[in-house]
């Protein structure tokens, strides 16, 4: 006999609880910063399916289905922590304007940072796999209300270089690569960190922006450098001086979630508005203030 499993969704509730038969397990929940300043107000949960990713979508999915679906932004994070602690702020408010957000790593339910074992470079394909088969499971509350067709690919620092690593993946639509690179100096070793050759810049086969702190970033280095070589696909690097760390965890994510919004919006969400921050000698990123831009050929 099949077991019935239900889930009780609280939104507002720092957790819901999941019944598979007679057990009892607890599904935790958090709201980031009221649920963003989005049309859509955002919840932080986990699904016991998904083990070790951490959920933002929209608390009230009614308002999306077969005329308006959900975008995909998969995430991985700094020092390769299994936890996105350190961008709630930032994943949140992207996840508030439309969006699925499915991060690496166990949910952060308070802000302290993150002590334990390190993420994998596979989590991220786990995340693809998961929302695909969501979108197509009757039983999901995701049920055809997933972009599946428009996933980015995203990661701040180990979590970029973990995307680069998986860049090749025909699912991906778009690439964001934040305060990340791949090492110019191919004997440097890291444990648990993936570490590409510059070849692996040639697997891009989508859009990409670097999202980089400045000169002040340890990154920006060899983040430019990347985008110096990648000729074959349009690319864009961003730059705030404003270090490594960037302003993820600056009430509603800072800066970063500007640009990371009008850079989704334009390359998943087809908004010629949103285009405008990157498109043209005039574009808005080059009129705000503080923040640079520079274009390859592919991009105009």
């Amino acid at each position: 006999m099949k077991k019935t499993f239900f889930i009780i969704m609280m939104s507002m509730a720092p957790f819901a609880m999941a019944q598979t038969g007679s057990q009892k397990e607890t599904i935790r929940q958090r709201v980031i910063e009221n649920g963003g300043t989005g049309a859509y107000k955002a919840v932080m949960t986990e699904d016991l399916s998904l083990p070790e990713h951490t959920i933002l979508a929209p608390q009230d999915l009614s308002s999306f289905g077969t005329k308006k679906k959900l975008p995909v932004l998969v995430w991985g994070n700094g020092a390769c922590a299994n936890s996105p602690w350190e961008h709630v702020n930032f994943l949140n408010e992207i996840a508030s304007h439309g969006y699925i957000v499915l991060a690496t790593g166990i949910i952060p339910m308070d802000d302290q940072p993150y002590q334990g074992p390190m993420s994998r470079t596979d989590q991220q394909i786990e995340s693809i796999d998961w929302i695909i088969a969501q979108n197509a499971d009757p039983a999901s509350p995701y049920y055809q209300k997933i972009d599946v067709a428009n996933i980015c690919l995203a990661g701040m620092s180990c979590g970029g270089l973990q995307s680069l690593f998986n860049c090749a993946d025909p699912r991906i639509k778009a690439l964001m690569i934040c305060n990340s690179g791949l090492f110019i100096d191919s004997s440097i070793a890291m444990p648990n960190m993936p570490m590409p050759k510059k070849d692996k810049l040639k697997d891009i086969h989508t859009p990409v922006i670097y999202i980089l702190g400045g000169k002040e970033d340890i990154a920006y280095v060899n983040g430019m450098d990347d985008f110096h070589r990648i000729q074959h696909v349009p690319a864009c690097a961003a730059n705030f001086p404003v270090g490594h760390g960037g302003t993820y965890r600056q009430p509603h994510g800072g800066e970063f979630s500007v640009v990371a919004l009008a850079w989704l919006d334009w390359q998943l969400k087809k908004n010629r508005e949103a285009a405008k921050m990157f498109v043209g000698k005039k574009n808005l990123l080059s009129q705000r203030k503080e923040w640079t831009l520079e274009k390859n050929k592919k991009m105009k």
